[in-house]
């Protein structure tokens, strides 16, 4: 899976990411660093990736956009390292991957995950 990571991400996912088999890039290498989050969520449709993110920014934007893409996967945490979500986010991943290919917010916290298809609004 093709994932973009949000300003607001750790660095250390990229390379968690990329152990784990997916094409991950932090916004930092590609856009400016004060890009405004429809900017991201533009450049990421346009490149096919999934916004990964700690921002409850894009749930709302894909809302009132009434969005179809792209793909979010929000993490919904205190602690949002590698070392205390990892595990989650890569099951999330797996689970979710069809929904994620397709449009969809998937939100993970701790102890769950849940799915929502774009477009919100319907």
């Amino acid at each position: 899976m093709k994932l973009l990571l949000d300003m607001n991400m750790p660095g250390v996912w990229v390379d968690f990411l990329r152990a784990a088999g997916h094409s991950a890039v932090h916004w930092r290498e590609i856009g400016d660093i004060r890009a405004e989050d429809r900017e991201i969520m533009s450049w990421a449709r346009e490149n096919d990736y999934v916004v990964l993110t700690h921002d409850l920014d894009f749930g709302a934007l894909l809302y009132l956009t009434e969005a179809t893409a792209p793909s979010v996967v929000q993490l919904r945490a205190e602690h949002i390292l590698p070392r205390h979500l990892g595990d989650v986010v890569l099951e999330a991943l797996i689970t979710a991957a069809k929904p994620l290919a397709e449009g969809a917010l998937v939100v993970i916290d701790p102890r769950r995950h849940r799915i929502r298809l774009l477009p919100l609004k319907r």
